[in-house]
């Protein structure tokens, strides 16, 4: 879809994504491939430059991840960082040996050519290094552009195959010069254009959708979160009343989410939307069970059972429409060089499996969240949407430690509500990445008037983060929490104590459960 790509080969890093990331910023197209992919289909693809990502391991171990060789051929320019760079230097004669001394956080990159990656950069600058092996010595061809205090060939370049490599990670938020070398890389040495924009992107996937579908009918599961209704507007714009949008209310949705939904894509947007209340089914389903696992697996399978029974009444429908997004068909696309370790079920419990008989649309699949965004705000979304906090597919169930009755849903719903009713008037919601509140079952201690009770408490949760793999919790001011701890006791009746969650992910995930 894009006219220009770089080809971005995972070999495990942690930072693969936000590499991704860095390149979109620039408005140039980026795509991760596997570390194995043939030079063959990537010359295939309008390709304008390659960078191989960090990883975990070593390149002189027998196990190392390995790209095709061919890829230094190709003609287009090649970086390479941490991993990448010490794995391409190796395949062009260069020796790579454990460090003396390793390189982990900030280090102080002393530049020594600045013609093309770092034009525009001072003589010195702060890095983020994360290495215990280095290039002990070059083959002929290269020339060192950069060096470290523990590092002597800190960035290189390789003049004949348009080969450049850096020791350290510019993707990330600690090498604060960081995006000027990447801008460096698209711009000056790959001559991207930067054409990659999202007026672009929306004509071309509407223009998609319509060859797609043709005069099939289309089904997509509406939640009310802003992937699947990014993904029903712009099937809607392209196909209009070729769609019907299918909501399942399981009971365990936000206070009023219902009402929003309806009011936003029936009433306003004027879809065919239909809801299918199941609240009954999923609660029913539900008593007894306390295990996380167990409830995310009972909810998905409630919920593709009452997907599936809403879609059999619509006649004549061919395609699903799905909110896939990038990082989605990342993960599910192959191995990841093995690192990636599952934590838990993944929250999205509305995937829907093949065998629905559907052929599948997912015009958000090349997408990142933020992009998404941007896509909704394009399409006229309303601001409470496009900007709306993520909420896990099982919804307040995983909010609710142990068991999920009617009682405990009542109480969460009023909690959450005063929660993002309090930091929207304060002025916090779009700057705090995602709030949330969590229902703790356990009985403590308070005062009310003259009388002991013996209620529930409630955490708040609220992070910060730019891609949901590490995140650090928001410094909310002491008197908003205040207000929040106040509201909730004061009129969430069945709860007597409020805290607030400082833990920063890893070790400890945005949800509870």
């Amino acid at each position: 879809m894009a006219n220009e790509l770089i080809a971005i080969l995972d070999f495990g890093s942690q930072y693969a994504q936000l590499i991704a990331r860095r390149v979109r910023e620039q408005n140039v197209f980026s795509q991760l491939f596997p570390p194995d992919v043939p030079a063959d289909q990537l010359a295939r693809l309008p390709l304008k430059g390659i960078i191989l990502s960090g990883g975990p391991a070593s390149v002189y171990e027998m196990s190392a991840p390995r790209c095709d060789p061919r890829i230094l051929d190709l003609g287009v320019p090649v970086l390479g960082i941490c991993y990448g760079m010490q794995l391409a230097c190796q395949m062009l004669g260069a020796r790579i040996v454990p460090a003396a001394k390793r390189e982990f956080g900030r280090a102080e990159l002393h530049i020594l050519d600045s013609t093309d990656l770092f034009a525009n950069l001072p003589s010195q600058i702060i890095v983020w290094a994360s290495h215990s092996d280095h290039v002990e010595s070059l083959g002929d061809g290269f020339e060192t552009l950069a060096t470290t205090k523990a590092c002597p060939h800190a960035a290189v370049r390789y003049r004949q195959k348009g080969l450049y490599g850096v020791q350290f990670h510019p993707e990330v938020s600690h090498t604060p010069k960081g995006q000027t070398i990447i801008e460096n890389f698209l711009y000056r040495i790959c001559s991207c254009k930067g054409d990659w924009q999202m007026g672009q992107f929306v004509e071309q996937s509407i223009a998609s959708i319509r060859r797609q579908v043709g005069d099939g009918h289309v089904i997509c599961g509406l939640s009310g979160g802003v992937d699947s209704a990014v993904t029903a507007t712009l099937v809607h714009k392209a196909v209009g009343d070729q769609l019907t949008c299918i909501f399942v209310d399981n009971g365990l949705l936000r206070k009023n989410e219902r009402q929003t939904v309806v009011s936003t894509f029936k009433d306003h947007f004027h879809m065919d939307l239909r809801v299918v209340d199941w609240s009954r089914q999923f609660l029913e389903a539900l008593a007894g069970v306390t295990d996380p696992q167990a409830k995310r697996r009972i909810i998905g399978h409630k919920f593709i059972e009452a997907f599936r029974s809403a879609a059999s009444q619509i006649e004549g429908a061919r395609f699903l429409a799905q909110g896939t997004l990038y990082p989605d068909v990342i993960e599910s696309g192959w191995n990841r060089a093995n690192v990636a370790e599952s934590i838990k079920l993944h929250h999205n419990v509305g995937g829907l499996p093949e065998d629905l008989g559907f052929e599948l649309i997912e015009p958000l699949r090349d997408l990142f969240k933020d992009e998404v965004r941007r896509v909704g705000q394009y399409l006229g979304l309303p601001e409470q949407i496009v900007w709306r906090h993520p909420f896990p597919g099982p919804g307040l169930a995983v909010r609710i430690i142990g068991e999920v009755t009617a009682e405990r849903l009542r109480i969460l719903r009023d909690a959450d509500e005063i929660l993002v009713d309090e930091i929207t008037s304060a002025g916090l919601y779009r700057s705090i990445s995602q709030a949330l509140a969590v229902l703790v079952p356990i009985g403590t201690v308070g005062v009310m008037g003259d009388g002991r009770t013996y209620e529930h408490l409630i955490a708040i949760r609220a992070v910060q983060t730019t891609d949901f793999m590490t995140a650090d919790f928001s410094r909310i001011p002491y008197d908003v929490l205040a207000s929040i701890a106040t509201r909730i006791i004061n009129e969430v009746r069945g709860v007597n104590r409020v805290v607030y969650d400082i833990s920063s992910k890893p070790p400890a995930t945005i949800e509870w459960e």
